[in-house]
């Protein structure tokens, strides 16, 4: 395809997946009926399933204005446990409320995939899936981000904008350790304060439900710093070999974790190792959010750290090397990043400490939220995050240029999604592409953005 021909093409699907989301909708009004739009695209309305909590003590209203806290200490206690199932145990299917989130999804328009099989350690085994025709998308053997059927959109993997780096982290908010004190110089609110301290950074945070609950304070103080929140299920399971049962429930105990603790309710979420098909895409939609991958991977939570593995950190830097040399050599020059790392433990801390100045001084660095253009990333329609939000790189905008079209490759070295194994953040199939590709697939970025915004601001 052209590249104006796919420019169009783009402009075309924004429209069509605007009008699948209901704009009016606020997570207090009453669930509507999924419904096909006239775009195509399933209608999308807010979990109306949810609890109302009481808001909660001190957290911001809206997206902050003032000067940001920055103070090391943070409150230890926890929500109540005994509304929430144990922490990092499988989250449950039977309480009332996940059977309410179950009953609203309109399972005709789930795809009828059978759970891929685990081994006993968790780890996908894939078996005979047809990779040649694929016919659920399924991620972690194939790489497909563009949906088999037509009502769902596309995963958001890239930024539209050459020279736009997404920040995210996975599996936060990181949080502090009982028996080891030298962790805890890296726990939360370490990550949080090094980003406000270098240029006031934004990040799109990607949160397992049990470390909410056992750390709301975290999740506090990402909120009123201006970084955005998004799920990444209760347990971090392989979400294709989950039941719909299951699934449902990992989705639910985060987004009720995520309300309670900041009274908010994302419409992103991340699936662990990146494994997802349309069966899990579809129940994510329904539930109110849209699928986010990524299109280069770090491999940070493989380096050598608290529950890590055992990949060099100069592996790990050279990754990080590769890809700002390729956007200084103007060889990366066709879409941005979003870059998969992680607030998981010590090395993944040091490693942003280490490489976000230079990614700064190399690339315009913002949360995959802002690259998108996205302006409502919740619900709730009081937040508003002001566009271009971030205004954190030091090479300023004029190093940026507008993507004309897909790439069809990369040289990264650290993006294998197969690399990753059985990571904390990645998972495919040894005959993959690479995750760090961008694949040539038409863009859902921009699509993304007026999902997620509820009013559609761009």
């Amino acid at each position: 395809m052209h590249p104006f021909q796919q420019t169009g093409a783009i402009l075309f699907a924004l429209a069509s997946i605007a009008s699948a989301q209901s704009s009016s909708a606020t997570p207090s009004s009453s669930a509507s009926p999924s419904s096909s739009s006239n775009s195509g695209i399933l209608a999308q309305t807010s979990p109306a399933w949810l609890p109302q909590f009481a808001a909660p003590s001190g957290v911001n209203s809206g997206y902050p204005t003032g000067a940001l806290d920055t103070s090391t200490t943070l409150d230890k206690a926890t929500l109540n446990l005994t509304d929430y199932p144990e922490p990092w145990a499988a989250a449950t299917t039977d309480h009332p409320e996940v059977k309410a989130a179950y009953n609203a999804i309109d399972w005709t328009k789930v795809p009828d995939a059978p759970p891929n099989k685990a081994d006993s350690n968790g780890d996908i085994t894939f078996g005979d899936y047809d990779q040649n025709t694929d016919p659920y998308c399924w991620w972690s053997d194939t790489n497909c981000v563009k949906p088999k059927v037509n009502y769902l959109p596309e995963d958001v993997y890239y930024c539209p904008k050459a020279g736009d780096w997404g920040l995210n982290y996975d599996d936060g908010p990181y949080n502090p350790s009982d028996s080891d004190a030298l962790l805890n110089n890296y726990s939360e609110p370490v990550l949080y304060n090094f980003l406000a301290e270098n240029n006031n950074q934004k990040a799109t945070l990607f949160y397992i439900g049990s470390n909410v609950v056992t750390y709301p304070a975290a999740a506090k103080r990402a909120i009123n710093d201006g970084l955005v929140i998004c799920v990444h299920t209760w347990s971090h399971p392989a979400m294709t070999t989950q039941t719909n049962e299951q699934v449902v429930a990992e989705f639910y105990w985060t987004l009720r974790a995520i309300k309670e603790a900041v009274n908010v309710t994302p419409k992103c979420w991340r699936p662990p190792f990146g494994d997802v098909d349309d069966r899990v895409r579809a129940i994510a939609w329904q539930m109110g959010m849209t699928t986010m991958i990524w299109n280069k991977d770090s491999n940070d939570w493989n380096m050598p750290g608290d529950g890590g593995g055992n990949l060099p950190w100069d592996t790990v830097d050279g990754y990080f090397e590769g890809w700002v040399e390729a956007r200084k050599n103007g060889s990366d020059n066709t879409v941005g990043t979003i870059c998969l790392e992680h607030e998981l433990n010590n090395a993944t801390v040091k490693m942003t400490e280490k490489w976000l100045p230079t990614l700064q001084q190399t690339f315009d660095v913002k949360s995959i939220h802002d690259c998108l253009g996205i302006t409502q990333p919740y619900w709730e329609d009081k937040w508003v995050y002001p566009a271009n939000a971030s205004g954190n790189s030091t090479i300023g905008n004029s190093s940026s240029t507008a993507s004309s079209s897909a790439a069809t490759s990369s040289s990264s070295n650290g993006g294998s999604a197969a690399a990753a194994g059985a990571s904390s953040g990645s998972s495919a199939a040894e005959s993959s592409t690479s995750s760090a590709s961008i694949m040539s697939l038409p863009s859902v970025a921009l699509g993304f953005a007026m999902v997620v915004a509820g009013v559609f601001i761009s």
